[in-house]
């Protein structure tokens, strides 16, 4: 199992195991694994991971794990040697099996499995753009954890489940991403109900992390390049932090530099990009090509954000037009022959452009990460069942007195 203790980034302080914050400031903490080498268990889906997750037991269930691969029609279309694929969707083709089409079917199950060994009867309190929601939906449907969902209007379609939903409650917010989350954020701290924690919650970013690890296994070491569309960037920190636990493990050529983080936003929507640039921010746009790339309040200068993540490892932010993530998912679909989301578009879209700007070389091993895919593929062959709003509501305090109702 997955003993750990748990540090502040910031001054190496230990911390309670389900901690979120630090108390001195505003720092990230981190698990430091008993394990310092990893050890491949005979486990379904990331539970092969077990050692670097900071759960006791496994959801047996929830088998879902990242599928690398060498890609021969994507390479030969850009001309590089060494392009590898983290596949995180729908493709049994490949063995990939994520039930809701994305790579946060890779953070809701330690998540749900480290709430499940917390054992305080709360529910966990979840705010998102789709995505994250869908996944957590899933996996509280198999357990039969209590969940409360916050998901803006617009993207209530994407609202589904390939099991019958279980105990969820899902509230419809009249407004955007950060509105769900100030929401939730006055919600969770009542009593009875437990933050899932975004950013600050370990079970997320390792679960994320095994995106590295699992191409580590694949390729013997760490890749040069690393490819992420991101919004709050959360999956660029993870890449990085299991850089760091295979470096000290001493078995995939510790010698070598960090992976370098390549991370892309879908712009004018890209807080992440403009700050790493040093440029002043475009005006907000209502319409963008994937809005679970968006995120007004990145975990940027935390101590263990995001601008330490591309810091340690010479990383890059690219800003990635509408136009350009278009052109780019049509040509990962023709020459990989499978769809994938508009996130990971935006992630290729920017691997072209580092090759125009020859930030690498045809020669270097690339490890692309497509976030979501085989949404297509999935209809084929499940069912979905669409949820409903139990409510919609355009201020907290709406929120609440639903829930109070209740």
């Amino acid at each position: 199992m997955g003993e750990y203790r748990l540090r502040c980034v910031s001054d190496g302080s230990v911390q309670p195991p389900y901690s979120l914050s630090c108390p001195r400031d505003s720092s990230l903490l981190r698990a430091e694994y008993k394990s310092r080498q990893l050890e491949i268990k005979e486990l379904p889906g990331i539970w092969r991971f077990m050692d670097w997750l900071p759960v006791k037991g496994i959801i047996e269930e929830a088998t879902c794990r990242p599928v690398t691969y060498r890609s021969r029609g994507l390479a030969k279309e850009l001309g590089l040697e060494n392009l590898y694929i983290s596949f995180n969707g729908y493709w049994p083709e490949k063995g990939a099996g994520m039930p809701t089409c994305s790579f946060k079917d890779l953070e809701a199950p330690p998540t749900m499995q480290m709430l499940l060994e917390r054992d305080d009867g709360s529910s966990l309190v979840v705010a998102s753009a789709g995505n994250t929601a869908r996944a957590f939906a899933h996996i509280a449907s198999l357990t039969g954890q209590k969940l409360l969902l916050f998901v803006p209007e617009k993207a209530l379609e994407r609202m589904w489940t390939i099991v019958p939903p279980g105990r969820i409650t899902l509230i419809a917010v009249k407004g955007d991403y950060l509105d769900a989350i100030q929401m939730a954020e006055r919600v969770q701290s009542r009593e009875g109900y437990t933050p899932e924690g975004g950013a600050r919650n370990i079970a997320r970013r390792d679960g994320m992390g095994t995106v590295m690890l699992d191409a580590a296994i694949t390729l013997g070491r760490t890749p040069d390049h690393y490819f992420q569309a991101v919004g709050s960037g959360t999956g660029g920190i993870s890449a990085w932090e299991a850089s760091l636990r295979l470096r000290d493990d001493g078995r995939f050529r510790p010698e070598l530099p960090l992976p370098r983080l390549h991370l892309a936003q879908n712009i004018p929507n890209a807080p992440i990009y403009y700050a790493w640039k040093g440029l002043e921010p475009e005006p907000y746009q209502e319409e963008m090509f994937d809005d679970v790339l968006f995120n007004r309040k990145p975990p940027l200068d935390m101590p263990g954000g995001v601008r330490d993540a591309l810091k340690a490892t010479n990383g890059m932010v690219y800003g990635i037009t509408d136009r350009e993530a278009n052109r780019a998912r049509d040509l990962f679909e023709q020459s990989e022959e499978i769809d994938i989301l508009n996130a990971p578009a935006v992630a290729v879209a920017a691997l072209q452009k580092s090759i125009e700007e020859k930030s690498i070389s045809s020669e270097e091993i690339v490890l692309l990460n497509i976030t979501g895919g085989g949404m297509l593929r999935l209809k084929e062959d499940h069912p979905r069942h669409m949820l409903q709003p139990d409510v919609a509501v355009s201020s907290w305090e709406d929120a609440i007195a639903f829930l109070e109702e209740g």
